[in-house]
């Protein structure tokens, strides 16, 4: 087991309390995913958690592959849809170089706040990019912990750099500027959609971006 996985796995059964203070940024993000999904749409979620959002948007697609490194995270999910009857999310812990996933698989790939701590940015866009079919969307929202944001989660954030230093938190935990989250997807052949910037204690940024 990676410290990464060890690491979700024990932030795992906190997770949901811990994001209940970014509710409104949570529910804003999904709300306006829900706008540019079909329910033909087979659809990728990647950093799914606890399976929240996968969960919320189940009924307005066709199907989704909930994925994330963490054994636990996956658990909770599951235990999420089978309480509420959802028979068309396949929560699998994987990641998202999973061979059985095909270039061109997904109608829509998902990713929200997790951009900021993947390991390789540049990577994962290219990967997500092969994985979309053409004129495919890529929706996800990235907390820009470089933009604006309250005391509290200054606070926050210089505790979490400090444990990062010492490898209390084995993850990186990247303080990216909205402008930032453009140049990454400027990498690869993507058009925007949408952009918008979400604030509620901290800065979040939303983008939908089409498959060229």
């Amino acid at each position: 087991m990676s410290k990464a996985e060890e690491f979700w796995n024990k932030t795992s059964a906190n997770y949901d309390k811990s994001e209940e203070r970014f509710e409104y940024i949570h529910n804003k993000t999904g709300r306006k995913a829900e706008n540019h999904l079909k329910n033909t749409d087979i659809v990728l979620d990647f950093g799914c958690g606890t399976g929240t959002k996968s969960c919320e948007l189940a009924n307005r697609v066709e199907e989704i592959h909930a994925i994330d490194i963490s054994s636990e995270m996956i658990d909770i999910a599951k235990s999420k849809a089978t309480s509420k009857n959802i028979n068309n999310v396949n929560f699998q812990q994987t990641t998202l170089f999973d061979e059985r996933y095909q270039e061109g698989s997904f109608d829509v790939v998902l990713a929200f706040n997790m951009l900021h701590t993947v390991d390789n940015p540049l990577k994962v866009i290219k990967r997500i990019h092969e994985l979309l079919k053409h004129d495919g969307l890529f929706i996800s929202s990235t907390p820009c912990l470089a933009d604006k944001k309250s005391l509290l989660v200054s606070l926050q954030m210089y505790l979490v750099t400090i444990l990062s230093k010492i490898g209390v938190i084995p993850i990186a935990i990247r303080r990216y500027k909205s402008a930032h989250i453009d140049e990454l997807i400027t990498t690869e052949s993507f058009q925007l959609v949408e952009s918008d910037q979400i604030y509620k204690g901290a800065s979040s940024y939303f983008i939908v971006v089409k498959k060229q």
